[in-house]
């Protein structure tokens, strides 16, 4: 078995199999070992740990893991790289179990009850840009038991996902991350780092599983859709935003009123709200009877 982490040995599994790179699936594997120790130690991976890994590709953080974690469950959408995992880069590991399949359909949350007894675990990924906020999202809002997120994601995401408002950053995937999870960028990652050598850096940002959220709102799927009514024409107003939204079936005299009780100006948008607002905005619209 092959220790990855480095050039050499990454080019050697790809040639032993002949492995062509999926523009699809967005595939960049790391090949520097000091940025994956210092991942593992921003993840926080103990042998106490039960730590899902999303997107392993031929491995190389998966030894890793493997080396500090209790047990690793690592799931793969492409066929092609089983074989490699499972013969070859993980052959010598007892503590991976590899699940050929798409993040966004499996159930992470059987998962979890059934390697780990429904505790929370940890999840580590370095994943592709194109899927980053709908993974996230995933495993927020099925409520998998998670403990933190710690992911390799592109560099300006991860500025999005720790902001705050009035910045052009801040948008809905800002406000989601920061009900859930406490956001800690922990490190940039050249794009040196990588084979293929993608066109930008990296981050390694950590997510940590809010106790509760910061917020208390009625109805947290309506907030969301408030949330992403509101960016989803940034240069509208507010009012606008929300009272154009087919699927939410606000007044606009409803929008202007709650806007007055929180002491908005009519001509607020959307980016210029803190999450508390958002959550004051929903209590109002869902109950328009009830005061902040």
């Amino acid at each position: 078995m092959a220790a990855l982490g480095n050039p050499t040995s990454t080019i050697a599994v790809l040639k032993k199999y002949d492995f062509n790179f999926q523009k699809k699936y967005g595939q960049n594997f790391l090949i520097d070992a000091n940025i994956l120790e210092k991942i593992m130690d921003a993840a926080g991976v103990t042998k106490a740990d039960c730590v899902i890994e999303i997107g392993p590709g031929i491995g190389t953080m998966t030894q890793y893991l493997c080396e500090r974690a209790r047990e690793v469950i690592a799931v793969e959408i492409d066929q092609k790289l089983i074989p490699i995992l499972t013969q070859d880069t993980l052959a010598d590991y007892d503590n991976v179990t590899v699940l050929n399949e798409d993040i966004l359909k499996v159930d992470v949350n059987a998962i979890v009850r059934e390697r780990n007894s429904g505790n929370p675990v940890k999840v580590v990924a370095n994943l592709p840009y194109y899927i980053t906020t709908p993974i996230i999202m995933g495993l927020f809002e099925s409520h998998v038991p998670l403990e933190s997120i710690t992911i390799m994601v592109q560099k300006e995401v991860a500025d999005r996902m720790q902001v705050g408002p009035g910045t052009k950053d801040y948008g809905a995937l800002s406000l989601a991350v920061q009900y859930y999870a406490k956001p800690q960028v922990m490190m940039t990652v050249p794009a040196g780092c990588f084979m293929p050598r993608p066109n930008v850096d990296s981050a390694v940002i950590k997510l940590t599983r809010h106790a509760q959220p910061p917020v208390t709102v009625p109805n947290e799927k309506m907030m969301f859709d408030l949330i992403r009514a509101s960016f989803n024409q940034r240069r509208k107003t507010l009012v606008n935003s929300l009272g154009n939204t087919a699927g939410l079936s606000v007044k606009k005299e409803r929008i202007l009123l709650a806007l007055e009780q929180l002491n908005l100006p009519p001509t607020v948008r959307g980016e210029a709200l803190t999450l508390h607002q958002f959550a004051d905005l929903t209590r109002l619209l869902a109950d328009p009877s009830d005061s902040v």
